[in-house]
């Protein structure tokens, strides 16, 4: 085997979520060592996504560690292939996402086989089988991997290599990563922001002051898009159900079963505790989300104060009086005779995989019900298609007429818009300070990155996979 290229001063490789929002990973090289930000699915068309993230640009073996920002599957969803693959060094992370990465990974390689089951009962003869990319020893041999370090506690990698995570305010346990690297002509500081979340989301603390860095690789999903007030964003979900209701119908909201998922079950729960809904059914549709909610449960540090006031006096916002939580598959299969009305919030988040696809395979065709899309959609996806209002989509190998409303509630989401990601990279505007933009789609992140020119940042560039900078 050939020796490892050393290179001779640190270089940063981008090869996720690069003018895309998924498969977040990128490579830094120092000090004789290699290490990854994050290493996440690529999340799209079922065939581009099996290929991309079947095949790695690297040799995983090369890789001497991982820092990971948090634990939504776009961002940690590909490390037991990693591991699979020959990786053998420590993934760092927060308490709060080691505890979720076991839910999500778990769940990933479930649904990975469940998926592959239904696949090759239902393929033409002569195709060939599906694989899942890995099976849950994949993902024990994984979580063993992983070493949790609390915010704002700096820590050696590497010699040479400093990493401190700071909270991104995105996600349970999400993280900003700060690196420092001393190299023989000086210190250079690289800061990694992973997704940054919103000042005013529920649940969550609002994001920290984004760290200084010689180099900021900053998320963009949201550049050139401005949020509606939270407020507003609960009056319309209220008006959603109502409507929804009213006609007898079905709810049906596609949503990340770690984040989304209770974002919607607070909401859901104000506004029913002030007398503003009904009493309806609300399920659960999800085995990952009831695991992901006990870890919530376990982790009140990375709440914000208005929330730990509102569990003192309603200590069930995560229980089950409102809320039924299904675990079984014939559980789940019961609910698509349910009469209605009822709200039935599920995984995947974009539609691509999970007991969504049934749900909306079964309820699409009625004009009666509702489906309401809670967050951002990537190009390629179900759910992007459904966004786009297509007449009809393909699910589960089948053509599926849409005659359900479909509404979109983009103000649920948990990435900052376009002045809070602004207002957030400011401060540091400096022109000899560069800027990379990562996970947005090429329109979101020209809007940014104009914006921060015009801010006084002297280098703003919008890497294409596979692009390398000297740090």
């Amino acid at each position: 085997m050939p020796k490892k290229r050393i290179p001779l001063e640190p270089t940063l490789s981008f090869w996720g979520a690069c003018q895309s929002v998924t498969g977040s990973m990128h490579r830094v090289d120092a000090n004789g060592k290699s290490l990854l930000l994050d290493c996440g699915f690529f999340q799209g068309a079922r065939s581009e996504s099996r290929l991309r993230n079947r095949e790695f640009p690297f040799r995983p073996r090369e890789i001497d560690f991982v820092l990971l920002s948090h634990a939504h599957i776009d961002h940690c969803g590909n490390l037991p292939n990693l591991v699979k693959q020959g990786f053998a060094g420590p993934i760092y992370c927060t308490p709060a996402t080691r505890a979720l990465v076991g839910v999500m990974l778990g769940d990933s390689a479930k649904i990975q086989e469940e998926d592959a089951n239904y696949l090759n009962r239902h393929r033409a003869k002569g195709d060939p089988e599906i694989e899942p990319l890995y099976d849950g020893r994949d993902v024990f041999h994984t979580l063993l991997r992983l070493k949790a370090v609390a915010y704002d506690t700096p820590f050696e990698v590497a010699p040479g290599i400093e990493a401190r995570f700071v909270d991104a305010g995105h996600l349970l346990g999400s993280a900003m990563i700060s690196l420092r690297i001393e190299t023989a002509d000086g210190e250079r500081r690289l800061t990694f922001t992973g997704d940054l979340g919103r000042r005013d989301q529920p649940i969550l603390r609002a994001p920290a002051p984004i760290p200084a860095g010689d180099v900021i690789l900053s998320e963009c999903t949201y550049g050139g898009h401005t949020h509606e007030a939270v407020d507003e964003t609960a009056e319309r979900l209220g008006a959603v159900v109502r409507q929804t209701a009213e006609r007898g119908g079905k709810l049906i909201i596609p949503a990340f079963s770690v984040g989304r998922t209770q974002t919607i079950i607070f909401f859901l729960h104000q506004l029913m505790n002030a007398g503003r809904l009904p009493e309806l059914d609300i399920f659960v549709d999800s085995p990952m989300a009831v695991r992901a909610t006990e870890v919530f449960r376990a982790h009140p540090e990375c709440f914000d104060d208005a929330t730990l006031r509102f569990l003192q006096t309603h200590p069930e916002l995560f229980g089950d009086r409102h809320v039924r939580y299904v675990e079984k598959v014939h559980e789940s299969i019961a609910l698509n005779r349910h009469p209605g009305p009822c709200i039935i919030i599920s995984a995947s988040g974009m539609c691509e995989a999970g007991r969504i696809l049934h749900h909306l395979k079964h309820n699409l065709e009625s004009p009666r019900n509702t489906v309401l899309i809670a967050g951002y959609q990537a190009a390629g996806t179900l759910g992007r298609r459904l966004v786009e209002r297509r007449p009809e989509v393909r699910i589960l190998g089948q053509t599926v007429m849409v005659k359900a409303e479909v509404l979109v509630l983009n103000g649920l989401s948990a990435h900052a818009d376009h002045p809070e990601l602004l207002a957030s990279l400011t401060p540091l505007a400096d022109p000899s300070r560069r800027v990379a933009l990562l996970h947005g789609e090429l329109p979101s992140a020209e809007a940014l990155a104009i914006a921060l020119r015009a801010a006084g940042f002297g280098d703003v560039v919008i890497p294409e996979a596979g692009t390398t900078m000297r740090l």
